[in-house]
């Protein structure tokens, strides 16, 4: 006997897999539902009841296109951040374009980030308008958007295109990390060197590009607010595929078709497969020996060996169970290797001396770490699994930009030493227990000059710790267990380039909050205070925190806080976690949010240990008096959370 149930098929493009999908649902007449989201009429047709266009037209929900406007509020403040802000030569030609993109917030968006491209040239803005061609007039069609799509492709420099097909190597919905895709691109050559610029730099700056004209979109961004994670929206990925198809610039094996009788060069592979165990898939006529990536998501027992790809660069491997990595260091042009699965299934070879052009090499779920390694004389990026040690000798990666995984428990005194030789590194985090050659650390790390993001993920009191001045980002573990400095370091006043820190401390004294106030490049500060809060913190208004953005703390008591008149000028959001226990006596604070002249969002969590409904209520609605009296109505956002979160450290 079968329940009732509800199901969401999200993004059906064809008719021919609703009628494969549809023969799964029992009809029991229970009142089960399922809901199709389609791009297609034909398919949200197929998908009714019966045919009847009286009764489909009850069961169809056709979502509206942008009204005028939000469609001049999503287009001009994507281009000139408001209306009002539009040149006046440009009013007419924009709405001539508004009209074509006829309300669709994709087309209006691709069209925007292209015309922003651009620049406010009434000659380019004209051509956009005509290259739209006779759109208006008829609803957009799935055909008419790839046009408004291919328009933005087709006004890419030749760089860009390259770059951007090559996130066709992913699959549909998948989160890219701007460094992987940068480094993808570096070691296939994309990025070309100039001026003497440095090629990470260059390859950032098309990253940058890709995301300004809307062509990727942003997921996820940093303390600073460059975007570190993007996706690609599924129309878009669909005029990618179509592109690579014409170009042979790709090719995507995912065990919809045979592909026996395919007898091109294969350049790039990109393999989407779980458990498939059609043993043809990759064998017969496709030629791997060119092949320069290979992308493998999923896992399968029919991947060739790697010895069929004599002039692979790049090795991304999503399930280690994939692939047979006994032939890894034979190919001697792989500049990039990343590595992911389950550790029990991972063997790596314990010699890749012949990897002489190798520049990424992540395998963080990897048990061993070659013991040669040191010797890659072009490794620029290393991460491993945060447990493991490294072989002896790492002074010698004199190139070495970012290393992920030094840990301090294990590493050797040689180790710890020969950190301090690696005077390229910009990227380092540092994991285990701190309590071994601390003072030895601490001399290396000064002697990082070019360092400049931190991440320590360890154990323990870390008083002893020093970085060098360079530091921009500065972040230290959240886990409750994790590593805490006894009160602000004195140190910390000397970071002049620090613009993301994120830290916990024992206890917090208003002289603590005067050191971190003097940074003059501090934007993000995310603090924890660890036990409970005995004396007033006061945050000054003289010259403390002035380009200041964004302030998380969490506290026993936000009524232990208060700002002063004129404090953190620049403060834009103001982000709280504090205890209900005791505000009745202290008050929900803190004490003077009306003197944060900038505010514009205010956030608190506030965590509870058997109150009451009442005692709840209670302490939201003071909190709320306590924002409430700011000018400029800041947006209020609560939430409430178990006390259990900051058990065991005092609270």
């Amino acid at each position: 006997m079968f329940g009732r149930y509800l199901i969401i098929i999200d993004d059906l493009w064809d008719v021919t897999s609703w009628e494969n999908i549809k023969c799964a649902f029992t009809e029991n007449d229970l009142g089960s539902r399922v809901i199709v989201t389609t791009r297609s009429k034909q398919v949200a047709m197929a998908c009714c009841p019966t045919s009847h266009d009286h009764i489909c037209r009850d069961h169809i929900l056709q979502m509206k296109s942008l009204s005028n406007e939000d469609s001049r509020r999503l287009f001009f403040g994507r281009i000139f951040g408001s209306e009002d802000a539009c040149p006046d030569q440009l009013r007419d030609v924009s709405f001539e374009i508004l009209k074509k993109c006829d309300g669709l917030p994709l087309a209006i968006i691709s069209i925007a980030g292209l015309l922003a491209s651009e620049g406010p040239k009434k000659e380019e803005w004209e051509h956009v308008r005509k290259s739209l061609g006779s759109m208006y007039g008829a609803k957009l069609t799935l055909d008419r958007m790839r046009e408004i799509l291919n328009l933005s492709y087709k006004d890419l420099p030749c760089h860009l295109k390259t770059c951007l097909l090559y996130v066709g190597m992913y699959p549909e919905d998948y989160t890219i990390k701007r460094s992987d895709l940068e480094r993808q691109w570096m070691a296939e050559g994309f990025v070309t060197k100039e001026n003497g610029q440095d090629m990470e730099k260059i390859a950032r700056n098309y990253f940058n590009e890709l995301v300004n004209r809307s062509l990727v979109q942003p997921v996820r961004f940093d303390g600073s607010g460059s975007v570190t994670e993007c996706k690609v929206h599924d129309m878009m990925l669909d005029l990618i595929l179509c592109k690579c198809a014409e170009e042979n610039f790709l090719t995507v094996v995912d065990g919809s078709q045979d592909n026996t009788t395919q007898k091109y060069k294969v350049r790039r592979l990109s393999v989407r497969l779980n458990g498939a165990a059609n043993a043809t898939l990759l064998q017969g006529k496709i030629r791997l020996s060119q092949v320069r990536s290979v992308m493998i998501f999923g896992w399968s027992n029919i991947i060739p060996p790697l010895s069929n790809f004599k002039f692979l660069r790049v090795l991304f491997v999503e399930d280690y169970r994939t692939i047979d990595l006994t032939g890894m260091s034979e190919l001697y042009q792989l500049r990039y290797i990343q590595i992911d699965g389950t550790r029990d299934y991972v063997h790596l070879p314990t010699q890749i001396g012949g990897l002489q052009q190798l520049e990424t090499f992540d395998i963080r779920r990897c048990a061993s770490v070659p013991s040669n390694v040191v010797h890659l004389p072009r490794l620029l990026h290393l991460r491993i699994e945060h447990d493991r040690g490294l072989p002896d000798g790492i002074g010698k990666m004199k190139y070495l930009r970012s290393l992920d995984g030094f840990n301090l428990s294990v590493n050797s005194l040689d180790n710890f030493i020969g950190l301090g030789e690696l005077t390229n590194i910009r990227d380092l985090t540092l994991t285990g227990n701190m309590v071994r050659h601390t003072d030895v650390l601490c001399s290396s790390l000064r002697k990082l000059c070019s360092l400049e993001f931190l991440y320590i993920c360890t154990e323990g009191c870390m008083d002893g710790l020093s970085p060098p001045c360079s530091l921009q980002i500065l972040a230290t573990s959240w886990l409750p267990w994790g590593c805490w400095f006894s009160r602000v370091p004195n140190w910390m006043r000397e970071l002049h380039n620090l613009r993301v820190l994120r830290f916990k401390v024992d206890e917090l004294l208003t002289e603590d909050v005067d050191i971190v106030g003097e940074l003059p490049s501090l934007t993000d500060l995310i603090l924890y205070v660890r036990r409970p809060q005995n004396e007033m913190i006061a945050v000054n208004g003289t010259g403390a925190f002035p380009v200041l953005k964004r302030f998380r703390l969490t506290i026993s008591s936000s009524s232990c806080l208060t700002f002063q008149s004129g404090a953190m000028p620049m403060l834009q959001g103001l982000y709280l976690t504090f205890s209900v226990k005791g505000w009745k006596q202290n008050g929900a604070g803190p004490a003077g949010i009306e003197h944060l002249p900038a505010l514009e969002e205010v956030s608190a969590e506030i965590l509870y240990n058997g109150t009451t409904e009442s005692e709840k209520c209670s302490a939201e609605s003071a909190f709320r008096n306590a924002v409430d009296r700011h000018p400029n109505n800041p947006r209020i956002a609560m939430k409430y959370g178990c006390q259990y979160r900051l058990t065991g450290i005092g609270l």
